[in-house]
């Protein structure tokens, strides 16, 4: 495994703007270190995986007003269990086995991390997922 673990953390890309500190909670620490690179790097998968998720749901995304596409957005990760099943794999399945450990202890407060981290992440995209973009 220390293979895997150690292939996974060089593909991370680094984040200037992710603060690591010394007087920051456990949760702040594995989201600055782990989520935010992780998300960095799936970005694209995600984008991807949206827009199929609004295929899925009849694209009635792109008859929506920008206000409607980001409660859309919002909706989807947050309500849509399944779905927001599936982000959380693309996210976890990037995890070290330690960072896997370190998850399971708080798994409800870095899920809410996690898909805060998601959600802003594809309404920073919203360009990408026009109509036009995403066919």
């Amino acid at each position: 495994m220390e293979n895997r673990d150690s292939e996974l953390l060089k593909l991370r890309p680094y984040i200037s703007s992710a603060k690591i500190t010394s007087n920051m909670s456990e949760d702040e620490f594995f989201q600055n270190k782990t989520l935010r690179p992780i998300t960095k790097l799936q970005n694209d998968l995600l984008i991807e995986v949206f827009k199929h998720y609004i295929q899925k749901h009849k694209n009635v995304f792109y008859d929506l007003s920008l206000e409607k596409r980001l409660d859309y957005i919002d909706n989807a990760i947050h309500k849509d269990m399944k779905f927001r099943n599936s982000l959380k794999g693309i996210i976890i399945g990037q995890f070290t086995i330690n960072e896997h450990r370190q998850y399971v202890k708080n798994s409800s407060a870095l899920n809410k991390r996690m898909m805060n981290i998601v959600k802003e992440q594809i309404k920073k995209s919203l360009q990408l997922l026009e109509y036009h973009f995403a066919s």
